[in-house]
């Protein structure tokens, strides 16, 4: 392996908790890129999730605590593992194949599991991690199993979960797997969705670790 195949998959600088001491707000990412979201949709995601890198890179406490993973379904498949702003690259999705929200639930929150256990192995607080779920449609694989680790989670205060709907999402599904009321999108407003969840993740950052923070409305992108 090279010296340039070496750095480009491990990540130096501010994600050394040697280097990069400050309290982590990890924030998972499960994101629909299944054959619906062809077109506009995924284009207008791609665009959302530069939105969210800059603004989170741009802000000099968030860059330092805000994490960020990305796992993203059909296939279900990791993009990118907990890294923090400066070292963040949004992946560019592609629209293909079905939806198989139930793996990628699942390997989202084993992901962050790791990452948590990670923190309490180097002595790094945390702040309650948000996993947030963007979808257009519904599951085409078993999310029952999905489900009971997420409401399970909740219950244990081990994340806080949002589902955000596109389009015609069943919102009757994605009702049993949140103990949240999803949300549905207006349109494609990815970007006001994420400039909305960029500045959350810098109000979370701004306070210490399990202080209870007040959330701006998603009035912007959300439909009322």
């Amino acid at each position: 392996m090279s010296d340039n195949e070496f750095s480009s998959q491990v990540p130096f600088g501010t994600d050394s908790f040697a280097d990069n001491p400050e309290p982590r707000c990890p924030c998972l990412l499960l994101l629909d890129t299944s054959a619906s979201m062809r077109g506009a949709p995924i284009n207008e995601l791609n665009a959302g999730l530069a939105t969210f890198k800059d603004d989170l890179a741009a802000d000099t406490l968030a860059m330092k605590r805000v994490e960020v993973a990305v796992v993203t379904f059909g296939p279900a498949q990791i993009r990118n593992t907990f890294q923090t702003a400066p070292n963040f690259v949004p992946p560019v999705l592609e629209a293909t194949g079905d939806t198989p929200m139930g793996s990628a639930i699942k390997q989202g929150l084993e992901l962050l599991r790791q990452r948590k256990d990670e923190y309490r192995t180097n002595g790094i607080a945390f702040y309650r991690p948000w996993v947030f779920l963007i979808t257009d449609g519904a599951p085409t694989d078993d999310w029952q199993t999905a489900a009971t680790l997420v409401r399970e989670g909740e219950t244990a205060k081990s994340f806080a979960f949002f589902a955000v709907a596109v389009g015609n999402a069943n919102t009757d599904v994605l009702k049993q797997i949140s103990s949240r009321d999803p949300v549905k999108l207006e349109g494609l407003k990815f970007r006001e969705l994420f400039q909305w969840l960029s500045n959350s993740m810098k109000s979370v950052s701004q306070s210490t670790p399990g202080d209870k923070v007040a959330l701006v409305s998603p009035a912007g992108w959300a439909e009322v």
